[in-house]
C-alpha cells in the first residue's frame, strides 16, 4: 500500500502535475505570451478545436448554413491547445477564461466576443432565431438541458476522463468516483430519451448539440476508448438518439471542423469557406 497523501497547511504548485495536459497545467490566469489573433473575412470568427466543446459551435454554425442563414459564414481558426495557444494575449482578450472555443461576432460596428460554449450557442440561437424556441416550457425544457450539459460534463471530461485516460498512475478511487457520476448521468439521458426523439423534447435544439459531442460520443465509443469499459451498449435509447444526430449532414460537416486526430478524410484544421469541407 502506498504512503498516504498529506496535504500540507499550504499547497503549493508542484514542479510538474504529470499526464497529458500537464505542461500547460498552472495556477494562474492571464497570458503567457503576446499574439494576435488572425481575422478572416466572414462575420463570425471562431477560435476552437474540435474537442466536444468546440464541436458545439461548428455543428451550430454548421445546421444554421443548412438553413439558409448567410450570415452564419465564419472562419474557423485552429487554437492548438497542448502547445498553449490559448494563453496568447489575443486570446485572452476574447475569453479571459483562456478555454476554446471563443467566438467574436463582427457583423456590427462593435465586435462582440462570446465565449464558454453554452453561451455561443444561445447567443447563436437568438441572433438567428433557430434551434432554441422562443418562449414558454419549450424554451425552459431546451435550457433545462443546456445547463445541465455545462454542469454534468466536467465530471465526463475533467473527472472519468482525466483518471482513466490522462493522468499519469491509474487509481482505483477516483475512477470508480468518475464512472459511476458518468454512468448515472447516462441513465438520465437514456430514461428521458425513451419517451421523446430529442432530449428537450420532439424538436431538435441547442441542447441536443451541446450534449451529444459528450454523451453521443461516449456511447458510440469515441470518448476515451471506454465504450467496454463503461457498458455503454446498456443505453439503448441513447445511441438512437446519437446516431440519428451523427447522421444529420450538418453534423458530419460541423464535427470535421477544427479537427487534427483521427481519420486524416474527417479533419479540416482551418475552415474559411464551405468548399473547405467538400
Amino acid at each position: 500500500m502506498t504512503d498516504q497523501y498529506v496535504p500540507p497547511t499550504v499547497w503549493t504548485p508542484p514542479a510538474s502535475s504529470g499526464g497529458t495536459f500537464a505542461n500547460i497545467n498552472r495556477p494562474v490566469a492571464g497570458p503567457t505570451h503576446e499574439a494576435a489573433l488572425p481575422v478572416g473575412k466572414h462575420p463570425l470568427q471562431l477560435y476552437s478545436l474540435a474537442t466536444p466543446n468546440g464541436v458545439k459551435v461548428t455543428i451550430m454554425l454548421e445546421e444554421l448554413l443548412a438553413l439558409g442563414h448567410s450570415g452564419a459564414e465564419y472562419d474557423a481558426w485552429l487554437i492548438k491547445i497542448n502547445e498553449g495557444a490559448q494563453f496568447s494575449s489575443g486570446f485572452v482578450e476574447i475569453n479571459p477564461n483562456s478555454k476554446i472555443p471563443a467566438l467574436v461576432d463582427r457583423s456590427a460596428e462593435q465586435p462582440v466576443r462570446v465565449f464558454e460554449s453554452g453561451s455561443i450557442l444561445v447567443y447563436l440561437a437568438e441572433k438567428f432565431g433557430a434551434f432554441l424556441p422562443k418562449d414558454g416550457p419549450a424554451r425552459a425544457e431546451t435550457m433545462n438541458w443546456l445547463f445541465w450539459q455545462m454542469g454534468s460534463a466536467p465530471f465526463v471530461g475533467g473527472g472519468f476522463g482525466h483518471f482513466y485516460a490522462y493522468a499519469p498512475e491509474k487509481l482505483q478511487y477516483p475512477i470508480d468516483r468518475y464512472a459511476m457520476e458518468t454512468k448515472r448521468q447516462l441513465d438520465v439521458l437514456e430514461r428521458e430519451l425513451a419517451n421523446k426523439q430529442f432530449v428537450a423534447g420532439n424538436e431538435y435544439t441547442i441542447a441536443d448539440m451541446a450534449i451529444w459531442p459528450w454523451y453521443g460520443g461516449m456511447v458510440r465509443g469515441e470518448l476515451y476508448d471506454a465504450g467496454e469499459f463503461l457498458s455503454v451498449h446498456e443505453y439503448r435509447h441513447v445511441r438512437r438518439w446519437a446516431d440519428e444526430i451523427a447522421a444529420r449532414p450538418a453534423v458530419v460537416r460541423g464535427r470535421k471542423v477544427n479537427r487534427v486526430r483521427g481519420n486524416p478524410e474527417e479533419q479540416v484544421p482551418e475552415r474559411h469557406d464551405a468548399s473547405d469541407l467538400d
